[in-house]
C-alpha cells in the first residue's frame, strides 16, 4: 500500500499484524501488492485518549480506517438499492441497512477524531475485500430488473462478511475499549443483516 507513514502503519497494524492477510488485504489498481506485511512501529501521532481507555493501537488506527470508508461505500449502493429495486423486500432492507450503516459512520467519525486520524479515505484506489468500488456503482447503476438485485445482494452479503471478519480481529486484538464495543455492536448487526439477506428474493442465486 503506498500510504503514508502514519496510514500505513496504521493499515498494515490491522491487516498484517492481526493475520488477516489476504482476507482483507489490499492492492493498487497498477498491480497486486503483497497482502501480509510485518508492522515494525506502532502508529505514530495518535492523540492522547479519553480517561479510561487505553492508547489506540496500530490495529485500532487500522480498523477504523478501514471501516469508515466501507460504510461509506455501502451507503451509496444501498441507496441505490433503495430508489431502484422492485422488490419491495429488498428495498426495506436496503432501507434500514443505509440507516445502520450512517449510524455507525458517526461512531466510527467519532473514533477517528479521538485518535486524531483524518477523515479522508486512505484506501482509495486499492483493491480491498468488502469494498465497494466506484466500478461496482457503474456496474449497479448499468444493471435493471432482477440483475439489478442479484448484483447489489451479492455485494453487499460480500461487505457485510467481510466487516464483519475484520471487526473481530478488532474485538481480539484492539487496545482501545471503546473501538471494541463498536466492533462488537458492528459484527452483531452484520451477522443479523447477513441472516435476513439469505432469506430475501433472489439472495440463494446472488449468493452462490
Amino acid at each position: 500500500m503506498n500510504l503514508p507513514p502514519l496510514h500505513r502503519a496504521s493499515a498494515l497494524g490491522l491487516l498484517a499484524a492481526l493475520g488477516l492477510g489476504g482476507a482483507a488485504g489490499c492492492s493498487s489498481a497498477a498491480g497486486p501488492t503483497p497482502r501480509t506485511a510485518e508492522v515494525r512501529e506502532s502508529a505514530p501521532g495518535l492523540s492522547p485518549t479519553p480517561s479510561g481507555t487505553a492508547s489506540a493501537t496500530p490495529t485500532d488506527a487500522g480498523w477504523v480506517q478501514l471501516m469508515a470508508p466501507m460504510n461509506q461505500q455501502a451507503v451509496k449502493l444501498l441507496t441505490l438499492a433503495a430508489e431502484r429495486t422492485s422488490e419491495p423486500r429488498v428495498r426495506a432492507f436496503a432501507v434500514r441497512l443505509r440507516t445502520g450503516h450512517e449510524t455507525e459512520l458517526g461512531r466510527l467519525r467519532t473514533l477517528l477524531e479521538h485518535m486524531g486520524l483524518p477523515f479522508t479515505n486512505v484506501h482509495a484506489g486499492h483493491d480491498m475485500p468488502g469494498m465497494v468500488t466506484g466500478q461496482d456503482l457503474e456496474t449497479a447503476r448499468a444493471a435493471e430488473g432482477t440483475a439489478f438485485d442479484r448484483f447489489v445482494l451479492a455485494r453487499i452479503g460480500d461487505h457485510l462478511r467481510q466487516s464483519a471478519q475484520v471487526s473481530r480481529s478488532e474485538i481480539t486484538a484492539g487496545g482501545r475499549a471503546d473501538a471494541r464495543r463498536l466492533a462488537r455492536a458492528l459484527v452483531t448487526a452484520r451477522e443479523a443483516f447477513l441472516a435476513e439477506l439469505e432469506r430475501l428474493p433472489g439472495a440463494v442465486r446472488a449468493l452462490g
